[in-house]
């Protein structure tokens, strides 16, 4: 076809555009990782389970439809009788829904080595989440920096006691660009006087990378990151977040992983008709869609590598306001203030 033609030239990893999940990850054993994948009963978030899966690792599907996940899940087992997954709910707009599953997560023992924070809502109408959010920032920022923030207690741990690099994977898109002028409004987060879908859109996907930006930061700097845990019986709170001391192996990364046909523009219906026809021609499949989550998820060519913002499994180069640390601090700051 035209695009593979146009799209298929490979760059810096040996991968493009047109690669696949499986392509990236072939000869990859991830036996013995454990990995959690939000967002995991369709699309990008389905086939990196799936994939991940095959390689051998230990899949957690983190999703709010969950029939949809067994479905999918039976359909990993009947390829591969011995694959471990596993599908718990998670609702990413409910800070409560977040603790009760890093809380139940954490409770059975399961060792941590990779979070894929993929989950996501797209242009939707103004709405507030339970917690009096609106919805995108909810769903896409404050949702996966709340579950981050819960589960990075579990990734130290085993980091330090399996030796092994664990993997922070944000999955954002090039929406990050049409992010507000300002990038994030503080002030402004729910005020519908000026929502904009698309401009709220790639304000909460700007803030998925300066997350990863930040996180990566600290990482580096400090060289290691500690996390002192107060559990109480129904809630899941964290303080005294980044202590220094040493001997922290974890990276953080953003990527975009290309546009897929999904049910992302579904608030949309003249584009979303466009994007499931004429889409076809140039649009990835989610086997190509989920390859640079794979990639940066497994890959041996992205150990050490943290802070980075990847396309088609190679590095890019985001907006200019997404290498904004000083705004990456404050949203920082003012995302621990939300959860806390």
């Amino acid at each position: 076809m035209l695009s593979s033609l146009v799209f298929g030239r490979k760059g810096p990893s040996g991968f493009s555009w047109s690669s696949t999940a499986e392509e990236v990850t072939a000869g990859i054993s991830a036996a013995g990782l454990t990995a959690i994948v939000t967002g995991a009963s369709s699309g990008i978030g389905a086939e990196t389970a799936r994939t991940l899966a095959l390689r051998g690792a230990h899949v957690v599907m983190a999703v709010r439809s969950l029939p949809a996940a067994q479905a999918l899940r039976d359909d990993v087992l009947a390829q591969v009788p011995e694959a471990k997954v596993d599908v718990m709910e998670l609702d990413l707009s409910s800070m409560a829904s977040v603790r009760v599953f890093a809380s139940e997560f954490i409770t059975r023992g399961l060792p941590l080595n990779i979070l894929i924070n993929n989950a996501g809502v797209m242009a939707i109408p103004f709405s507030l989440s339970k917690d009096g959010i609106e919805m995108q920032f909810a769903t896409n920022h404050v949702g996966h920096f709340l579950l981050t923030y819960l589960l990075l207690g579990t990734m130290k741990k085993t980091s330090c006691e399996s030796n092994v690099e664990g993997r922070i994977v944000n999955v954002l898109s090039e929406g990050h660009r049409f992010a507000y002028q300002e990038g994030i409004r503080f002030e402004k987060i729910n005020d519908e006087s000026v929502y904009s879908k698309m401009g709220a859109y790639g304000q909460s996907k700007l803030a998925n990378i300066l997350h990863a930006n930040e996180l990566a930061r600290r990482f580096k700097v400090n060289t290691h990151i500690e996390i002192t845990m107060v559990a109480y019986v129904s809630l899941l709170t964290m303080s005294s977040l980044l202590v220094q001391e040493e001997g922290v192996n974890i990276t953080a990364n953003s990527l975009h992983p290309g546009t897929i046909i999904t049910n992302l523009l579904r608030h949309h219906s003249i584009l979303d008709a466009i994007h499931r026809t004429l889409g076809k021609l140039v649009l990835k499949s989610a086997h190509q869609g989920a390859a640079t989550t794979c990639y940066v998820a497994l890959h041996p060519q992205v150990k050490g590598v943290s802070g980075k913002y990847l396309c088609d499994s190679n590095l890019y180069e985001p907006s200019e306001k997404a290498k904004d640390m000083s705004l990456a601090k404050r949203l920082w700051d003012f995302s621990l203030e939300l959860v806390t």
